[in-house]
């Protein structure tokens, strides 16, 4: 049975080639690399978001309100059919972040999502969450959306594990051939050399991350991925013909 609950705060912070090696070569004094970058300078990590006909969870989330949820798949790096993925319920609650996840194979998943009705249970889900997933299905008629993909460095804090920053380069996203399988090819999100930062802690961050951000004038952003892109392909829907704008 697979089931990971994290409850935390998440605070972001946009930055560039300088900022980030300066940054990530001074966290290392007070973190550790997770154990995949310690062999591979990036993992990646490839979603596939899921939202009404008319885009209700998204639009909802960029008004920024009290309370906002998403469902996505998430796959580390590029799956084969058949693998074991992951399905995340995530919520954020005045600014707390609670997401809740279960291992499915990708055609369970596709396929739940697309009739709303549970697999068969197997040792490798998590019954409870199956069955949060279910209901958020029955509230809302989904659909896959869009396909959006990153190269990760993650760190751990010396000290306790409820620390954890994460930076996030080469975003990339598409629209079409939304099948986490069909490889992790996109249009750039960011602009070249631009890095996303996050902050994840389960309480208050420590007084010398707070001193570093601010000695280096670090400043939090709420860039969402998924409402950046959709920023974007509105941008491009009503200048179809212009320049292309990034949000």
């Amino acid at each position: 049975m697979t089931i990971e609950v994290f409850n935390r705060y998440e605070n972001k912070y946009l930055l560039d080639d300088t900022s980030f090696r300066m940054i990530h070569e001074k966290l290392l004094a007070y973190m550790e690399l997770d154990e995949y970058n310690r062999k591979h300078t990036f993992y990646s990590i490839s979603n596939l978001y899921y939202d009404t006909r008319d885009h209700a969870l998204i639009r909802n989330s960029l008004l920024k309100p009290k309370y906002k949820e998403k469902l996505r798949l998430r796959a580390y790096g590029v799956p084969q059919p058949g693998a074991k993925v992951y399905m995340e319920i995530k919520k954020k609650v005045h600014g707390l972040v609670n997401k809740r996840r279960t291992a499915l194979r990708t055609d369970e998943a596709y396929e739940f999502v697309r009739t709303g009705v549970k697999p068969e249970l197997a040792s490798y889900m998590n019954k409870q969450v199956l069955s949060e997933i279910e209901y958020f299905l029955q509230r809302y008629a989904l659909e896959p959306k869009v396909y959006l993909a990153y190269d990760r460095i993650a760190m751990f804090s010396k000290e306790s594990r409820d620390l954890r920053i994460t930076f996030d380069c080469n975003i990339r996203s598409r629209r079409s051939d939304l099948m986490l399988e069909s490889g992790n090819h996109g249009e750039p999100l960011l602009g070249a050399g631009q890095w996303l930062m996050e902050v994840k802690a389960e309480k208050t961050i420590p007084v010398w991350l707070a001193r570093l951000l601010s000695e280096h004038s670090m400043f939090r952003t709420s860039f969402s991925k998924y409402g950046n892109e959709y920023r974007k392909m509105r941008m491009q829907q009503q200048h179809p013909e212009g320049e292309r704008i990034y949000a």
